[in-house]
């Protein structure tokens, strides 16, 4: 059965750190999801999107803070093109929404799910809050990893976006994670500073490394509790660079438990975790009351394994 679908009224994306240098048309199918891929390019054709208020092609790469206009989309959807996402999985995020008003929504995202569709994904957190919400509108205002737990930003009106991604870019919105990490860390505190780069493996998959030719990077990690193999260390980004947290750690040796990119061959003896332990657990927004979500239940468990190996 056929069904119209659309995208009421003019839709505003601003381009963040993570997708520079992506191409518009890739960024497009992520985020106009069941509009055919026909359609999308003969809006780009037609100019019915426009970044930063001039017409565009296909092939145009994405620039930091870029402004993408998209006008209203009409189009023909079948229901097996729907996104498949079930009552369950709705209500299961709807019920880990731990902060709403009229422009912001604040979710703690379950390990395992994407914050958005693509790259084999049919859905992520975004899309499927969409459907659950039946709101429209709804954009990231930040990303996290798809293995890291914890909280999301999630804007409700544009012009809440802006205003959370100008204090996001000037460094006044504080985020706190929680990580476990291979290893003593000896130090209770201390601010790692090393630049960062992105690269590509042969495969197209980003990874980032310490270099002198990198982007300023600084991570403040303070020791929450230490065991005999690993420790618990609550980290804040002060720059928000793709896998900030995770290249810092393996620069001073530490890289966290459950990690498959970066550090998996460093000696570890303590219990293995089946995930990433990583967990965003606190929002610290101008203007807004401080929100946390507690340790997910897998990151417990495995604290309390640490703990009864270092008796």
């Amino acid at each position: 059965m056929n069904s119209t679908q659309e995208w009421q009224g003019v839709s505003w994306f601003e381009v963040d750190e993570h997708q520079a240098g992506q191409r518009i048309d890739n960024f497009l199918f992520s985020r106009l999801k069941g509009v055919p891929k026909s359609r999308v390019y003969r809006m780009i054709r037609e100019g019915q999107v426009r970044i930063n208020k001039k017409r565009i092609k296909a092939e145009t790469r994405l620039v930091f803070a870029d402004q993408i206009r998209v006008a209203p989309i009409r189009y023909r959807q079948t229901d097996e093109s729907a996104v498949p996402v079930s009552d369950q999985v709705a209500s299961g995020l709807l019920s880990r929404v731990i902060y709403e008003d009229e422009g912001l929504m604040v979710v703690n995202k379950p390990s395992g799910i994407a914050v958005h569709g693509g790259s084999g994904m049919a859905y992520g957190l975004i899309e499927a809050l969409r459907i659950a919400t039946a709101k429209p509108y709804l954009e990231l205002i930040h990303r996290i990893d798809r293995d890291t737990s914890g909280l999301v930003m999630i804007s409700k009106k544009r012009s809440t976006l802006k205003m959370l991604q100008d204090l996001l870019r000037e460094h006044k919105i504080s985020k706190t994670y929680a990580a476990i990490v291979k290893g003593q860390v000896s130090l209770d505190k201390q601010l790692i500073d090393a630049p960062l780069l992105r690269y590509e493996l042969s495969n197209g998959e980003r990874r980032v490394r310490v270099s002198r030719d990198g982007k300023d990077s600084k991570t403040q990690w303070n020791v929450a509790e230490r065991f005999r193999h690993a420790t618990l260390i609550h980290a804040s980004p002060l720059s928000g660079r793709t896998h900030q947290i995770r290249v810092h750690g393996l620069s001073i040796g530490h890289p966290l438990v459950g990690d498959d990119k970066y550090g998996h061959q460093t000696e570890y003896r303590g219990s293995e975790a089946r995930r990433l332990c990583l967990h965003a657990m606190r929002l610290e927004i101008p203007g807004y009351p401080v929100m946390e979500a507690p340790l997910p239940e897998d990151m417990q468990s495995l604290l309390a394994q640490l703990r009864a190996q270092s008796k």
